[in-house]
């Protein structure tokens, strides 16, 4: 597999993403495009140790800023790392593309150059959450802040075919998140959107409850971008404020020292769980290739296993195969 990384992308590359490409070309086998400005990318090679033949350069003269409209960047900065990145799939030479530069333009850039899914309207970041029962797929997780009824119809389809490509959840069970269980609840969205995810041909399990989702009753939870935006930074920063809380208190006790050495081993496993680090990227779905969005503030070891979750999007052709899912959902 061929991964295009934009390593021009990140808050801290592209000395952060060249360390996770190399970290990657050595762990799995996989080949890394290293797209951006060539004379930055071979200092940060310079002197590293990384398997022959495993990465290569491919030159883009320009850097999509934070501060840059997603529109502007693509009208204006056509030698971009990111499009180059995305442009590379769209020719075949790479089978996914990896960034961790500005998510809305990574995001309208792959709408820009890969083009839709034929029956998708708008495309969907997904992103794998922990719980009680092991995980769910959230989506939208930001891509569309504005959402209309037959967009979280389509999310829903989508989320059901991306569990059962990627993760083989047979039947998964697809919720709707409300401000409440009955159908009658919620905004003008979600009660619309619940009349036409109900008669689909999957397991909808109805509206779920933000209260609800992290204990496992759902396989897949669609909202619009903006609710799922908002649940993806609240789940990192409770996640990482309770692991700082209980060590505080574990400090505080007069058997402290005592007590973390007992309590190490779980705290490190709860934050394995909920570290986004550990599968590095989301996906955009709805897009003709894949494409994985990173934390702009991603860490060597996110991008590293964030290319690894592209090589394995790409193994498993998941746009083809939600293309071909939603054609018979929405047919049968």
């Amino acid at each position: 597999m061929k991964i295009a990384l934009d390593a021009m992308g990140g808050d801290y590359a592209p000395e952060v993403t060249v360390e996770g490409a190399i970290e990657a070309a050595a762990e799995y086998d996989i080949e890394v495009i290293l797209v951006g400005n060539r004379d930055a990318l071979e200092e940060s090679l310079s002197g590293k140790k990384y398997p022959a033949g495993r990465i290569s350069i491919h030159h883009a003269s320009e850097v999509v800023m934070m501060e840059d409209q997603a529109s502007v960047a693509i009208r204006k900065k056509k030698d971009s790392s990111v499009r180059k990145a995305i442009e590379l799939v769209k020719e075949g030479a790479a089978d996914a593309a990896v960034s961790a530069g500005h998510s809305g333009a990574t995001m309208a850039t792959a709408l820009y150059v890969l083009g839709k899914i034929e029956s998708v309207d708008r495309p969907a970041i997904a992103t794998k959450m922990p719980s009680l029962e092991g995980f769910f797929i959230l989506l939208d997780a930001g891509a569309n802040i504005d959402c209309k009824p037959e967009n979280l119809r389509q999310f829903s389809l989508m989320g059901n075919a991306y569990a059962e490509t990627v993760y083989g959840v047979k039947n998964p069970r697809v919720a709707l998140l409300s401000i409440g269980e009955e159908d009658t609840k919620g905004n003008e969205l979600t009660k619309e959107a619940f009349k036409l995810i109900k008669p689909l041909d999957i397991n909808f399990t109805g509206n779920i409850e933000g209260k609800d989702i992290f204990y496992g009753g759902a396989d897949v939870v669609v909202c619009d971008g903006f609710i799922g935006n908002i649940v993806l930074k609240v789940a990192e920063g409770l996640a990482e404020s309770i692991i700082k809380m209980l060590k505080r208190e574990v400090a505080r006790a007069a058997t402290g020292r005592l007590g973390y050495l007992m309590l190490k081993p779980a705290i490190k496993n709860f934050r394995k769980q909920t570290d986004y680090s550990e599968h590095g990227g989301a996906p955009l779905l709805g897009i003709n290739g894949v494409c994985l969005i990173s934390h702009g503030r991603s860490t060597s070891k996110a991008i590293k296993n964030a290319l690894r979750t592209a090589s394995e999007m790409a193994a498993y052709r998941v746009h083809e195969a939600i293309s071909r899912s939603l054609d018979l959902k929405q047919k049968s």
